[in-house]
């Protein structure tokens, strides 16, 4: 991995320098535009509105347009923002970790001990840990400044972006306005249920099917020469709908089946087959 950027956790008189990497990675199959008739690419270019020509990436600036003017922001006047010139990750407060609610999260990042010793890292990874609080930091990267929780994860310190207050929307549903009665009996069998999927996260057991398929058709397309048949390569899926409107029925369907599958599942494979 390549770090983003280096810098420094501060608060008070501490200073824990850190190395910052990208978390996570996007394996999704890379796809681009083609013209339907003849394959021809399709790509896109930057075109001055003024004389038509096609600008460089590296000679297009930003601008802010309030409607009656146009102010021009070069990179070397965003560069100047004080802000950006900033290494450093400002601890602004520790909160209890509950407090921090989980929509606001957005892209997270490593942070990795820059210095000849990791004491001071350590120290506070251990600090955060026993006293369960996660560090509210404000820190700049690529030009914006950027509202974080600093909390551990392994061990590893870890910087998990926020979404600002005002860009998590409120919502209430009208449907939800009138009272809703649900019975004990619905409650029983709907806890029942759940307890019949109760498991342990292991995020490691689940894929991204859409990609999967996505790979699986363009290998047998590339295996093809040209085309084939999607459901000679996936086979025809069947699929059955219609709404139940009984909850009750529902529930009870659910845990039944869950049940019997976990009684099937427990039962010895001599047995199984004397059965059958």
């Amino acid at each position: 991995m390549r770090s983003i950027f280096k810098g420094a956790i501060t608060f008070g008189l501490v200073n824990v320098p850190v190395k910052v990497y990208s978390a996570t990675e996007d394996h999704d199959v890379s796809l681009h535009q083609v013209h339907s008739a003849d394959g021809g690419r399709i790509r896109y270019q930057r075109v001055c509105e003024l004389d038509g020509e096609v600008v460089p990436y590296a000679d297009i600036d930003r601008a802010y347009d309030d409607g009656e003017q146009t102010v021009v922001l070069t990179k070397a006047d965003l560069a100047s923002l004080p802000a950006e010139k900033s290494r450093e990750i400002d601890v602004l407060e520790f909160v209890p970790s509950d407090q921090v609610d989980p929509v606001t999260f957005d892209r997270p990042y490593y942070l990795e001990p820059d210095s000849a010793s990791p004491k001071a890292y350590v120290l506070l990874r251990e600090t955060l840990k026993r006293t369960d609080r996660t560090a509210i930091v404000r820190f700049t990267l690529r030009q914006k400044t950027r509202l974080a929780a600093l909390r551990v994860r392994g061990d590893v310190l870890m910087l998990q972006t926020l979404l600002w207050a005002d860009e998590v929307r409120e919502v209430s549903f009208p449907s939800l306005n009138d009272e809703v009665k649900i019975s004990d009996k619905e409650l029983e069998l709907s806890a029942s249920l759940v307890d019949g999927f109760s498991a342990d996260f292991q995020p490691e057991e689940y894929v991204d099917e859409y990609q999967k398929e996505l790979r699986t058709l363009i290998e047998a397309k590339l295996e093809s020469g040209d085309a084939v048949d999607t459901d000679a390569t996936f086979g025809v899926q069947e699929h059955t709908g219609g709404e139940i409107i009984d909850l009750m029925e529902a529930l009870r369907a659910s845990v039944e089946r869950t049940r019997a599958a976990r009684e099937e599942a427990a039962e010895p494979t001599g047995k199984k087959s004397a059965a059958s």
